[in-house]
């Protein structure tokens, strides 16, 4: 997982350690201050008694009980206060940490936003002003509204995305539960995507007749994002397999690629939501950080387990099981 290297951060951290010093000192410098007042006040009592009296052992060692009760009730004291402090602070820490690297993601979603509408937009600009001003033979223009409708539909889908995530978080979706056939909706998906990436090797192995109860605009949206996520992270010259088949009372997606592939370390924060590798400003691949998080709350919501795993010899499995 990469450190956010964040001013705010470093400098809470610090302020943070200054104070939660300063509280162990105070209460280390409470507990001596009153142990020397518990130790003189002691000696006072002692020096108070008169040696040829009886009793005068006897009354030393009351007084001397009467010492050790108030030093136990001082380090009592003392480390129920440390240890509501420690409990104190890691609690604080670990919230304004959390706190912080939200504000990092955010930041980081806008700036992955506003490339990710931005680029569309112009490409969709520059290729109807093109087709305006200029006659184009009946190929070139072609290829030109083609590529136009595949910039539309990719801003189409990041809208989604991002209203959906909104949507999920207030509370405003609700869930339609129906039969879904969910072979003829994986197989229309692919056949779309075959038809919008033709320079894309996409396989797949679907078993017929497979039905699921859920909400069909999620489970689109649900094969949109890792079909998405899959073309993003492989080279043209890889495939990506889907496959679809059921085993154990369970019915499994599962769509395989040859990419880089995703390190042990970040197999769970994928899922996290605004969570990508890398820097924004650096990092080539298109995306929002929402993909992933989308795909794994569309499988809770219908009951169902999402991962990933190492394909081999290279690349992801993402695999979604659904109990039937």
């Amino acid at each position: 997982m990469n450190r956010i290297k964040n001013p705010k951060l470093a400098f809470v951290t610090l302020v943070y350690w200054v104070l939660l010093t300063y509280m162990i000192a105070a209460l280390a410098w409470w507990y001596i201050a009153l142990e020397k007042q518990n130790t003189a006040i002691t000696n006072i009592r002692v020096n108070e008694l008169i040696k040829d009296d009886p009793k005068y052992y006897q009354k030393i060692l009351t007084i001397e009980e009467a010492r050790k009760r108030k030093t136990a009730q001082y380090v009592g004291e003392g480390v129920t206060f440390l240890a509501l402090i420690i409990i104190g602070a890691v609690f604080v820490f670990r919230a304004t940490r959390r706190q912080l690297k939200l504000s990092q993601q955010q930041q980081n979603f806008m700036m992955a936003v506003t490339h990710e509408l931005k680029t569309p937009i112009a490409i969709t600009q520059l290729n109807l002003e093109t087709l305006q001003k200029r006659k184009l033979e009946e190929d070139k223009q072609q290829k030109l509204i083609s590529n136009t409708l595949q910039e539309a539909r990719r801003l189409n889908s990041l809208c989604n995305n991002i209203l959906f995530t909104s949507q999920l978080e207030s509370g405003g979706y609700q869930l339609t539960s129906q039969e879904v056939d969910f072979t003829e909706l994986t197989e229309t998906t692919i056949d779309e995507y075959k038809n919008r990436f033709p320079d894309r090797i996409l396989e797949d192995e679907i078993e017929q007749d497979l039905h699921i109860n859920g909400d069909t605009f999620l489970l689109q949206m649900l094969l949109n994002n890792l079909l998405d996520n899959a073309l993003k992270y492989t080279s043209k010259e890889s495939a990506i397999s889907v496959l679809l088949f059921q085993k154990n009372r369970q019915i499994i997606l599962q769509i395989k690629d040859n990419g880089a592939g995703v390190p042990d370390s970040e197999k769970k924060l994928v899922f996290s939501k605004f969570y990508r590798s890398g820097n924004e400003n650096t990092r080539k691949a298109q995306g929002t950080g929402l993909g992933l998080y989308l795909c794994k709350k569309i499988a809770l919501a219908h009951n169902a387990n999402i991962s990933v795993t190492d394909n081999h010899p290279q690349g992801s499995i993402f695999a979604v099981a659904f109990n039937t």
